[in-house]
């Protein structure tokens, strides 16, 4: 009976092994995507337009950056009148010509709520 116990919990551990040893080697994958994107056209994106609900598309997705208003690196106001717009252009350019930092670009996804439908 106890050659049955140490056979059984040696199979046990070695089935463990080889599944947790299975899913190290095996490639990983994207997560799809269970449900459809969120589509969000000029009307609904309007409606978004005050500093404490502002959406703005930018490169043809809607961000909220609601939360981010105030963390931004100069005032709130800057980015005020561009709630409930397409704000491609003042993104790129910071309406002053100038390009937002890398770090800004790749804050951006961490606000994604959609893709924007209502034309550029």
């Amino acid at each position: 009976m106890r050659k049955l116990f140490y056979v059984s919990t040696a199979a046990f551990w070695v089935a463990v092994a080889g599944f947790w040893i299975g899913d190290l080697l095996s490639p990983a994958t994207e997560p799809t995507a269970t449900a459809a994107e969120r589509s969000i056209g000029a009307a609904e994106l309007a409606g978004h337009a005050k500093p404490d609900d502002c959406w703005m598309a930018i490169h043809g997705s809607v961000y909220d950056l609601t939360a981010y208003l105030p963390d931004h690196p100069s005032r709130p106001s800057i980015i005020e009148p561009w709630c409930g717009k397409e704000a491609t252009e003042a993104y790129d350019t910071k309406t002053k010509g100038r390009k937002h930092s890398p770090e800004a670009d790749a804050l951006l996804p961490k606000y994604r709520i959609g893709r924007f439908v209502g034309g550029s």
